[in-house]
């Protein structure tokens, strides 16, 4: 009984083994510690949609590792600020903001009431509320361009400070009881890790005629299109355009679809630099985010209004980078493994509890090669599954048996 139970179990759980995979590459890494590599095309390729056939190791031991998408992360903490002492002083606005219930901070964002305005924000700190000297922390332009449809800045950016009040001095249209309050973040960022989708695209309408996108605007010879032939499998999550830098301020919107015309991904790119009431505005907005589970084919369309079509020197898809973090021995030489379709996602407690080292070091992926030692998962169907011919034969012989006896019956009985 105990033997059919151990059977059953290794029949039952399909557990990863060297000879089951069809590829396999070095992972060459410098001494002991956390190192990570990044999944690459060839990877994408050979190994599952989900990499969930990932694994590494060490000779005939496996590896732990955790599997960690590069999107970023920001921690925060938000908190409203008391605005005191709104007032004019030599003709300007100004105010104080109370900052002490927050440790660290690098902006201030201001809740304005005013519209259609620029207004230039001088911003000084200071411990004392009523000490002489207040240390100079820089300049903003504040600014809301609603009637031009160019967007609005009411944030306070600063170098990262710790004192306990500000003192805002604003030259510009802006009122006293136009500022209604203030809010900042403390926060820590990660920035996003973006890796370029090996891809090429074409200009020019696709051959296609697929469904209306949601601008309705967006018709034939008023948009600019790119299409994107993707490589099998591969998730992509933005499209970055690289505009002629002498291409003048614009602003326009876009749509994104699969082969298939559904919709992906819609935003604007921009580009705005100008003076307006003497002070300077510049913002540039190059990238559009996508929501999609690895299409073949992206298109993107641009549109252009009235006016002539952007100077688009390239385009890119990107994704956000797969890490794989493990810890190295240093002694013993890795090899990550993959292409077995019927490997269920690894469960570690390395990926449960990973925490990720500020000195984790990059290991490279070595050449793909074919696992020399594949031979494949054994045959798990039931034994009439893979031997229908053997079956049949049974079968057939069962019936000619039977149709026999039956005969020597008829005859036993017709003699009697």
């Amino acid at each position: 009984m105990k033997i059919c139970l151990g059977l059953l179990a290794l029949v039952v759980w399909a557990g990863p083994s060297v000879s089951y995979f069809k590829y396999q590459r070095p992972v060459e890494s410098t001494g002991a510690g956390q190192h990570y590599f990044v999944v690459d095309d060839a990877v994408w390729e050979h190994a599952r949609p989900d990499l969930g056939d990932l694994r590494v190791f060490a000779g005939e031991t496996e590896t732990p590792y955790a599997l960690q998408i590069e999107r970023g992360s920001l921690e925060q903490e938000h908190q409203e600020l008391k605005v005191l002492q709104q007032s004019i002083v030599g003709g300007k606005t100004q105010f104080l903001i109370d900052m002490s219930g927050i440790v660290e901070y690098d902006h201030v964002s201001l809740k304005l009431t005013t519209k259609d305005f620029v207004a230039h924000a001088q911003v000084e700190g200071q411990d004392d509320l009523h000490g002489p000297r207040w240390a100079n922390l820089g300049d903003t332009i504040l600014y809301d361009l609603s009637k031009e449809n160019l967007g609005s800045n009411s944030m306070l950016r600063l170098p990262r400070a710790t004192y306990r009040y500000l003192r805002v001095t604003i030259d510009g249209p802006l009122k006293p009881a136009d500022v209604t309050g203030a809010t900042s973040e403390v926060h820590q960022e990660e920035k996003a890790v973006w890796r370029v989708v090996n891809s090429q695209y074409k200009a020019g309408a696709p051959s296609e005629k697929k469904t209306p996108g949601e601008f309705g605007r967006l018709a034939p010879g008023k948009n600019s299109f790119l299409t994107f032939d993707v490589p099998a499998n591969v998730p992509v999550e933005r499209v970055t355009f690289e505009i002629d830098p002498a291409q003048p301020n614009f602003r326009r919107d876009v749509e994104i679809q699969d082969g298939e015309g559904r919709i992906i991904g819609s935003g604007e790119i921009n580009r705005i630099h100008m003076v307006r009431a003497s002070r300077k505005i510049d913002s540039e907005q190059h990238e559009v985010n996508i929501s999609s589970a690895g299409p073949r084919t992206i298109v993107v369309s641009i549109y252009n209004g009235d006016d002539p079509p952007l100077k688009i020197n390239g385009a890119r898809l990107e994704q956000h980078e797969r890490r794989v973090y493990l810890d190295t021995p240093g002694t013993s030489r890795l090899t990550l493994y993959y292409g077995d379709e019927k490997l269920e996602e690894p469960v570690y407690d390395y990926a449960k509890l990973f925490q990720r080292h500020k000195g984790a070091a990059a290991a490279r992926l070595g050449p793909e090669s074919a696992n020399a030692a594949y031979t494949g998962r054994p045959d798990e169907r039931p034994w009439s599954d893979r031997h229908p011919a053997v079956l049949w034969i049974a079968i057939v012989a069962a019936v000619a048996v039977l149709g026999a006896l039956a005969l020597r019956s008829i005859k036993t009985a017709s003699a009697q």
